[in-house]
């Protein structure tokens, strides 16, 4: 069944995060989120999405619970609002594995965020992130509670499904397009078939066993 997109007003649930930001004084308030934590090839990417007030907000969901279609809709909505801003930060592989996963998230989500003009606050999923320009607040599955940091999401997941479509291209053999770099079995299968490419995450298992030495990272904090 397809999913309500209708717009959003004020008094909307998913708003109560912004709205309490809102009753604090804060009158930019962005939402941040990253997709591709987890995959062994491929960026990290963070959007930073801040609507304006006085106006319809997309009805955004969380992007895990959209097809690649309603994504897709749903971005090109969130870029078409009068007034909307997006950052958006990518840290490649190869700084992933120079300075650890959890420091290249930190870092994109705060690249993301200096991308907007007008912020005085952060609504960031998940738990609390170093660096970022502006006070933050972290909530546990943001991304189902607050219409920005939901909106973030999608663009966050839009943007890398396209780059792993593109690199799908450039490097073919491994399936980028259909698993976008997570660890399937067909992924896993070309691995050990083609051995690692530029965009692998070498610090990564099972990447890092086809590797002799592995590659060193620096200390987690």
């Amino acid at each position: 069944m397809a999913k309500n997109f209708s717009a959003l007003s004020e008094s909307d649930e998913l708003l109560r995060p912004e709205r309490e930001c809102w009753a604090e004084g804060f009158c930019f308030v962005a939402g941040i989120d990253e997709a591709g934590r987890g995959p062994l090839a491929g960026p990290v990417v963070a959007a930073a999405v801040r609507f304006p007030r006085g106006i319809p907000w997309p009805h955004a969901f969380d992007s895990k619970q959209l097809t690649a279609a309603e994504r897709d809709e749903l971005d090109a909505a969130i870029r078409a609002t009068p007034g909307v801003e997006i950052g958006v930060g990518e840290i490649d592989a190869a700084a992933i594995d120079k300075m650890n996963i959890l420091r290249a998230t930190w870092l994109a989500m705060g690249t993301a965020a200096r991308q907007l003009i007008e912020l005085d606050f952060i609504l960031v999923d998940g738990l609390p992130v170093k660096g970022l320009p502006k006070p933050s607040r972290a909530i546990v599955k943001g991304d189902a509670l607050s219409a920005s940091i939901a909106a973030a999401s999608i663009v966050a997941k839009v943007r890398r499904d396209r780059l792993m479509e593109a690199y799908d291209a450039e490097y073919p053999g491994y399936g980028f397009a259909s698993h976008k770099g997570y660890g399937t079995a067909e992924h896993l299968a070309a691995l050990r078939r083609l051995g690692p490419c530029p965009i692998h995450r070498r610090s990564f298992r099972p990447v890092r066993e086809l590797i002799d030495p592995p590659p060193e990272q620096m200390d987690l904090f």
